[in-house]
């Protein structure tokens, strides 16, 4: 069995199948010198609650259940996390419908929730201000990074082998035989069932396979910010806006992490590679491959006006000060201090639709794992069953 891909899913998946199947040979192949150097080392490190996600989408059920699970493996083995809770905040009146529909989602997902008005607020988050907010208890926040490392050993253990600096150059499959794997330094390993939870790269992936996957991964970079350690009193713990219903992104938030600093952000902008962490970052192949996708040309003719403003705030500090002032009005430019960007792999069909929920899709020796954006650190530990459930049904 190969894995590709050392993030958070690969690693739960390798693990989800030595707790499936004990003595199953699995091999998972990262690029990089270690585990979860993207997307899952790169995010605010937030254990999302469910409340955002279409009743019965794969999002709603594995981000609440996999909430749950995350908070009892980050105890047993003993990774920093906690669970704080956290408020969505509207903080203009035309919000408050859009909240309110918010608070309905969340109870049709069987989240716990409490309505606030505006005195309510200060009394969770004193500097925080707005028209109303949703209290959502059940939200927290650990280190992804901490956890990847903790499933890579766990499968380890369990006889995994998580092969690192091992680059996916070629896919052979051959029908009722399986997959040949190259890497770039020339190992050729071979297996039944290739799973591509390759991520960023997880499309390029699938077609080395020979498939043709239904969707082209879209590069948007978060850019952060963090509040310098003198005015991190200002956030007690998780703040968030009220999302736009028409995207896929929360929002620029406050977030306080396992270590006390306060993260703020991310904006969403596209990215000029797939590993673009800068504007100084591009890739002229990957970028050519993006604008030859019908669907990419359909996102930015739709949602011009909202990306014009995603990319005054990535240039523009005070632009971006002006956003996180709504939430946070004492907030000053001088109080930001840059901070690492990630990078998300969306997912976007031919027509510029932005795929909202996970995307699994299966063919003759392989899975391949072509959407799973944030909340998929969260559910990683049911992603991962759901994959190794999938993998055994081929196998059987």
């Amino acid at each position: 069995m190969l894995v590709v891909g050392g993030g958070i899913v690969g690693l739960a998946t390798a693990y989800g199948l030595t707790r499936a199947r004990p003595g199953l040979r699995v091999t998972v192949l990262e690029k990089e010198t270690g585990p979860a150097r993207h997307q899952t080392g790169r995010n605010s490190g937030v254990i999302h609650s469910g409340v955002y996600y279409r009743p019965g989408s794969l999002k709603a059920r594995y981000a609440a259940q996999g909430a749950a699970e995350m908070v009892k493996f980050c105890a047993e083995y003993g990774i920093p996390h906690e669970v704080t809770g956290k408020l969505i905040v509207a903080t203009e009146r035309e919000e408050l419908p859009r909240l309110h529909a918010l608070a309905q989602r969340g109870r049709e997902n069987g989240i716990p929730l409490r309505e606030l008005g505006p005195a309510q607020i200060t009394e969770f988050e004193p500097h925080v201000r707005g028209q109303a907010a949703l209290r959502v208890a059940t939200t927290g926040i650990c280190d992804y990074a901490t956890v990847a490392r903790t499933l890579a050993a766990l499968a380890g253990d369990a006889g995994a082998e998580v092969r690192y600096g091992a680059e996916v150059a070629a896919i052979d499959r051959r029908e009722g035989l399986g997959v040949a794997v190259r890497t770039t330094s020339g190992t050729v390993l071979r297996a039944r069932i290739l799973v591509n939870c390759a991520g960023l790269h997880c499309d390029a992936v699938a077609r080395l396979a020979g498939d043709r996957p239904p969707a082209r991964v879209l590069p948007f970079r978060g850019e952060y910010y963090e509040l310098r350690p003198a005015r991190a009193e200002l956030v007690r713990g998780l703040v968030y806006p009220v999302p736009d219903p028409a995207f896929p992104f929360l929002g620029v938030h406050l977030t306080r992490g396992v270590d006390g600093g306060v993260h703020i952000g991310p904006n969403a902008v596209p990215a000029l590679a797939r590993e673009g962490y800068d504007w100084r970052t591009a890739r002229p192949r990957e970028l050519a491959g993006t604008l030859a996708w019908p669907g990419s040309w359909h996102v930015g003719r739709r949602h011009w006006r909202y990306g014009a403003g995603e990319l005054r705030r990535s240039v523009c500090k005070r632009a971006f000060t002006t956003a996180v002032r709504r939430l946070l009005p004492e907030v000053t430019e001088d109080d930001l201090v840059p901070a690492p960007a990630g990078v998300r792999a969306q997912a976007v069909l031919r027509d510029g639709t932005l795929v909202d929920d996970f995307l699994i899709t299966e063919a003759r020796h392989t899975v391949h794992v072509l959407n799973a954006p944030s909340p998929a650190a969260t559910a990683s530990l049911p992603i991962g069953r759901e994959i190794a459930t999938r993998v055994l049904a081929q196998l059987s």
